[in-house]
């Protein structure tokens, strides 16, 4: 069966598939999200696959800028990638990924950037990296301390030309993703 993926903006996301993702997130994972649909923030662009009536898989994406040693640098967050975990296994979160990196290389982004330890994103062209990371930590849905440390699940994509500097330290400028 052919599964379409939808793409819905955040300003256009209605209650009930906000909802919808949020069981979808529940469902996939342990981490509590307060029965959000994401984890830190809201997303820029959610990516969707549909079985009937329920959201069976989803990525969001969030075009942000960072600091990756003296350059800025534009980059699009992957977050929240999740499947119903009755379908995994059936290449819906690989579908929406394909997806996501064709919607990020058709914008102003010069890498994708995740947090992740999977396989399928190394599959995908994914390096994982050993940067320095600067953030603000949100915990249980509340602002923590600004945090310095090493994450050794953050994977970069390049989407151009550039090349990544795994030497320099990456200043999110905001929260992780």
């Amino acid at each position: 069966m052919t599964h379409d993926v939808e793409i819905i903006h955040e300003t256009q996301l209605n209650a009930k598939d906000d909802r919808a993702i949020a069981a979808l997130l529940k469902a996939a994972f342990t981490t509590n999200f307060y029965n959000r649909s994401y984890f830190q923030q809201r997303h820029h662009l959610r990516l969707l696959i549909r079985e009937g009536d329920r959201v069976a898989a989803h990525i969001g994406l969030c075009l942000l800028d960072v600091r990756l040693g003296d350059a800025v640098l534009t980059v699009m967050g992957v977050g929240d990638v999740a499947s119903a975990p009755d379908l995994r296994g059936q290449g819906l979160a690989s579908r929406l990924l394909k997806r996501a990196i064709d919607e990020a290389r058709a914008g102003p982004a010069q890498f994708m950037v995740l947090f992740g330890d999977r396989a399928m994103y190394a599959g995908h062209g994914f390096v994982a990296q050993p940067n320095m990371l600067r953030f603000v930590a949100l915990e249980d849905g509340h602002t923590g301390e600004i945090k310095t440390e090493p994450d050794e699940t953050l994977m970069v994509l390049p989407l151009r030309d550039n090349e990544w500097d795994a030497k320099a330290p990456l200043d999110l400028m905001g929260h992780k993703f």
